[in-house]
């Protein structure tokens, strides 16, 4: 395990000692969809369980969730069910590997008609298995939607993916505007790239324009780039995790990189904001914005 890595674990068995467990909640997005989003939600959770970090990955892109799918697993309850009083929590909870869980979201329109405060509120208190996690993932929708927002806004960290494309350079930059709003720093991590010079360049080129235009109160933290690779592609055709598969050394070392980058903003605020833990904390911190 690397130093990095070590860190983060002695980090979260820090806040595991405190009365109550702190979750860190770091929320992936996207100014358009099409980016890789997903895959980089998924692929960052497993790499962060591999390092003894219990996580669990939330797809909150309501109405259009996909992480079974990328996962290769079944979901036969989600939260859909849960708002609905079919099932807990728990039950619709799928490990998917030991310290990895799902929180699965609904790829139908129902789902949307509970987005309000009595959706969260139904949710409260029923997932004893995912309460004392040390990180979750918040996989949210793309673009600034009503919704995305709201998760946004109860993450302490956002990290906005983009691909060296115009519009998705154009669009992350809308995302970033709008997230300065709402918080002090965001991370960018770039998908799809050539190589690390390529990367750095657009990255050089969205701060320069969010200096200008934001201000120097405001940071933009770059987090990393995943290289183009034939191997992503293939593991997600196959509905698979490339960061499982041999032939993925190199971007998997690329998501392990994204892992320690996220362990030093960690480190830098080992104690974030508000004392509760698990999914329970993520929908409190939902609630107190309605």
């Amino acid at each position: 395990m690397s130093d990095q890595a070590s860190k983060l674990k002695e980090i979260v068995n820090a806040q595991s000692n405190s009365k109550s467990k702190k979750t860190r909640f770091i929320a992936v997005t996207s100014g358009k969809g099409g980016v890789g989003k997903s895959t980089i939600s998924a692929n960052l959770a497993y790499m962060f369980s591999q390092h003894g970090i219990k996580v669990g990955l939330f797809d909150a892109d309501l109405g259009l969730a996909n992480l079974d799918v990328i996962l290769g697993v079944s979901t036969p309850k989600n939260l859909l069910h849960v708002v609905k009083g079919e099932c807990t929590l728990d039950e619709a909870t799928v490990k998917i590997d030991e310290n990895f869980f799902l929180i699965p979201g609904d790829s139908g329109e129902e789902i949307l008609k509970y987005a309000d405060p009595l959706f969260f509120e139904r949710l409260l208190g029923s997932a004893s298995s995912i309460d004392d996690l040390d990180v979750m993932i918040i996989d949210t929708g793309a673009g600034i939607g009503e919704n995305t927002q709201m998760f946004l806004k109860a993450a302490d960290d956002v990290i906005v993916v983009a691909i060296p494309d115009p519009a998705s350079i154009t669009d992350a930059y809308a995302m970033i505007k709008i997230n300065s709003t709402l918080r002090g720093d965001v991370g960018l991590f770039l998908n799809q790239v050539k190589s690390e010079k390529e990367a750095s360049m657009i990255f050089d080129k969205i701060f320069k324009v969010a200096e200008k235009n934001i201000g120097t109160h405001f940071r933009l933290d770059y987090l990393g780039k995943l290289s183009s690779d034939p191997a992503v592609g293939k593991a997600v055709k196959q509905r698979k995790l490339f960061t499982k598969e041999p032939g993925a050394g190199v971007v998997t070392k690329d998501i392990d990189r994204l892992v320690r980058n996220l362990s030093k903003k960690m480190e830098r605020n080992m104690l974030v904001d508000g004392t509760e833990s698990g999914i329970n904390g993520l929908f409190k911190r939902l609630l107190d914005q309605f």
